[in-house]
């Protein structure tokens, strides 16, 4: 199988998928593994310190979680 037919095979796969819990599995493992590619410092993490980053980019993602830069650096 070709990547072309893997992506697509996968891409189908998942807009079946129903379960939030899964999808958030999915999402999760395959942005780990992008953060991986990019950064030498990401293998140095263990796996509790990955958890928590990629927990704090998630919720960095909804604006309501957010400090003003001015309040943290006062």
């Amino acid at each position: 199988m070709g990547t072309t037919e893997l992506k697509r095979n996968l891409l189908e796969m998942m807009g079946n998928i129903q379960d939030q819990q899964l999808l958030q599995s999915l999402y999760d493992f395959l942005k780990s593994h992008e953060i991986s590619k990019t950064s030498p410092l990401w293998d140095t993490l263990s796996t509790v310190e990955k958890e928590q980053v990629l927990l704090a980019y998630e919720e960095s993602e909804c604006e309501e979680d957010l400090i003003p830069y001015k309040e943290i650096f006062k």
